[in-house]
């Protein structure tokens, strides 16, 4: 039988569940049990596809073509085990499914309310992953916290759940803060007391706490918790400020949550986990041999969670390389012809990152010009690719007004085209071309050398291609479509052949890169980016 854990979250956002979810997944994983983890967010949007990043950061995309929360991702980084569909659930999809049956008159003309189809419909999310068959426990991470409007149908869904289900079935972590006042020079444990019995006002005796701390937590204060908040004293989990996210499961394991949470649901404690390889990740992301300063060149930067993946890519791509990333953040708007040496010229590599919009279109042509003109490392992902597409045409190929339709409907070279499946399209949200396709890969190219075989598949999350009109024209001028898709023929990969590492992708390679398995094209960028800090003179000034 599947057993369920369900993570909550009280006193305020930001604590962490993704990560204390995906680090127990983890332990769990590691001690050989079949492990997922789904998201359940409170807000009405079907998904998050249409959100502003600068609101929700990233939009992560899974293999079947979900647009998800950026947590999914760190689900995947953390287990290396994709994630889909119904992994990911919020408020707009459980009503759409309601109103849906209604319309077709599933629910026998019965008054449709909140309690007991929403909740109904929410408890068949919980069930959907449990009863494929293929996990032995699922965690189900509930955003927002407890007293929120929006969560209590979420609330009120696992009560009923663990009561039908069956208390040693089921189990409720709920992470909550430990402030610390610097003026009384002591932790607080009132807020996670409330939190907990908000908790309870809602039918739910949460049965581990992990308490967000920035200090160390005495066994006086564990046990005073545990007293005020009906939990064992064991039951207490620390969780304290972490140096980076990938310390969080040895952390966990200190605590003994694994352990506990095993214990809790009347499951054998099988061997020790097997984290050997975790932990030779870390020791490389905390004693590198080299250094580098990297250039991340978006419209987004002043919110970094926009480019999440991306970052954590050049973290497992570091740590393999055995080298200290040093990311720096551009906004694209700002870079001009007159500035771009000043803001590009000490980088050993430069990333222009997705997005979409006319927004700092041209910083993103100003910075691919210099750094193609300069011999300095560079990949673009998405539009970062089609902007290197548009670069090349204009300065190389001399079509000055070459542009993508997305930006310029009327330029009288769409170097970048709509789709033909996108034409007819009115619809934005879930209607882009999402998911993973294959790609091949022409033996002989830059890509075949980074990937080593010439078949492979990657997500994607767009509208507009490559024009086919210009392929001939780029490819004798040196710009060689070393990927395409095998079906559709579309441009999946550029590199130019005149320059040391200039490779663009389509597609994202972020959404692909996991700690035990780091993306090779960030695995390669990376160690270019060490070849051209070691060629640089800047390194001996």
């Amino acid at each position: 039988m599947t057993k369920y854990v369900f993570v909550t979250g009280g006193v305020t956002s930001s604590l962490g569940k993704g990560i204390i979810s995906a680090s127990l997944a983890k332990l769990l994983q590691a001690r050989g049990y079949k492990v997922t983890i789904q998201k359940l967010d409170p807000y009405i949007n079907i998904d998050p596809g249409t959100l502003n990043p600068y609101e929700h950061g990233e939009c992560y995309v899974t293999e079947d073509g979900a647009e998800t929360d950026l947590d999914l991702g760190h689900y995947e980084r953390f287990l290396n085990v994709p994630t889909s569909q119904a992994n990911n659930i919020t408020t707009g999809r459980i009503y759409q499914n309601v109103i849906n049956k209604e319309r077709k008159g599933d629910y026998l003309g019965k008054t449709v309310q909140v309690v007991p189809h929403i909740t109904n419909e929410i408890k068949d999310n919980f069930r959907l992953l449990g009863e494929s068959g293929n996990y032995d426990i699922v965690i189900t991470e509930l955003g927002g916290t407890v007293g929120d409007i929006e969560s209590l149908p979420y609330i009120e869904a696992v009560r009923q759940f663990r009561w039908e289900y069956g208390y040693t079935n089921t189990l409720v972590i709920h992470l909550t803060l430990l402030p610390y006042l610097a003026a009384a020079g002591e932790l607080k444990t009132k807020p996670t007391q409330h939190s907990v019995k908000m908790l309870l006002e809602y039918g739910i005796q949460p049965d581990i706490l992990v308490c967000r701390t920035e200090h160390k937590i005495s066994n006086e204060i564990r046990k005073k918790i545990a007293l005020f908040c009906n939990v064992n004293a064991n039951a207490v989990i620390e969780s304290i400020d972490a140096e980076t996210i990938y310390d969080v499961p040895l952390l966990m394991l200190k605590e003994q949550l694994d352990r506990i949470v095993l214990t809790k649901l009347k499951l054998p404690i099988k061997a020790e986990p097997d984290l050997e390889s975790w932990k030779d990740f870390l020791g490389n992301l905390k004693n590198p041999t080299s250094e580098v300063r990297i250039g991340l060149v978006g419209k987004y930067v002043e919110l970094p969670d926009a480019y999440k993946s991306i970052t954590e890519a050049f973290i497992h791509a570091g740590s393999k390389n055995e080298c200290k990333v040093n990311l720096k953040y551009i906004h694209s708007e700002y870079i001009t012809p007159e500035n771009v040496k000043e803001k590009l010229g000490e980088l050993d590599a430069v990333l222009v990152a997705p997005g979409f919009g006319n927004r700092g279109i041209e910083g993103k042509i100003d910075a691919i010009k210099y750094v193609r003109e300069n011999n300095i490392p560079f990949m673009g992902i998405c539009l970062g690719m089609q902007c290197a597409v548009i670069e090349f045409a204009r300065n190389v190929l001399g079509l000055q007004d070459a542009h993508s339709a997305e930006m310029n409907a009327d330029t009288p070279d769409p170097v970048i085209g709509l789709m033909e499946e996108q034409k007819k399209i009115t619809n934005m949200g879930g209607t882009m071309r999402l998911g993973a396709y294959p790609c091949d890969i022409k033996k002989g190219t830059k890509a075949y050398n980074i990937y080593g075989k010439s078949h492979i598949s990657e997500r994607h999350r767009h509208r507009y291609e490559f024009n086919n009109a210009y392929l001939e024209r780029f490819n004798e001028a040196g710009m060689t479509t070393s990927g395409i898709n095998p079906e559709t023929g579309l441009v999946e990969i550029i590199e130019y052949k005149n320059h040391p590492w200039f490779v663009a992708g389509q597609f994202h390679p972020e959404l692909k890169s996991t700690v035990a398995n780091p993306h090779p094209l960030f695995v390669k960028f990376v160690e270019a980016a060490k070849d051209h800090h070691e060629r640089s003179p800047k390194k001996n000034k």
